[in-house]
């Protein structure tokens, strides 16, 4: 029987855990932060296994990492204080761009990471959900327990901020 249980938890939820992560980093903008939420995640979303009659278990787990994000970010952050995102951006590899080309790639990357953290959780969530884990409005309305038309109304919001911050970025850099 327990055997069955775990079997069907690995199916259902492990092959989601790039999604978790990315989620989970881009809520608490930092990769150990992360680490520790999907870990978390996990080991709430085994505990609960029992209550998933659903087939579709990225999104229940995505939901119980958005949940796990903001209890975590409660109890172990200030509100006033967030630390950034430190990645290094993954290196592109490929034969059709020249060393000029690459380097313009990589800082129009960094450009809209930031202008992405910049925008207020609320924001940042639905595009991530939407644009980066390519979710639907019904599934991110789900995760973030909220009617379709406020997923739509936010990543209009959302989307027309971050345009807003690009372009303030563009303008700075130029």
């Amino acid at each position: 029987m327990q055997d069955e249980r775990l079997a069907s938890f690995e199916d259902a939820v492990l092959p989601h855990v790039d999604a978790a992560h990315n989620l989970a980093r881009w809520l608490t903008r930092n990769d150990s932060d992360a680490d520790d939420v999907v870990q978390e995640a996990y080991l709430r979303a085994f505990k609960f296994f029992g209550g998933f009659h659903g087939t579709d278990g990225r999104s229940w787990l995505l939901s119980i990492v958005r949940n796990t994000s903001y209890t975590w970010m409660q109890h172990n952050r200030s509100p006033q204080f967030s630390v950034p995102l430190d990645d290094e951006l993954e290196e592109i590899e490929s034969e059709d761009l020249d060393p000029e080309a690459l380097l313009q790639q990589s800082q129009d990357t960094e450009i809209v990471r930031r202008a992405l953290e910049e925008l207020a959780v609320e924001y940042r969530e639905v595009l991530v959900l939407r644009e980066l884990e390519e979710m639907s409005y019904k599934e991110i309305a789900g995760i973030i327990d909220l009617p379709l038309g406020t997923v739509m109304s936010r990543l209009a919001r959302g989307r027309k901020r971050l345009q807003d911050a690009l372009t303030k970025h563009m303008r700075r850099r130029f």
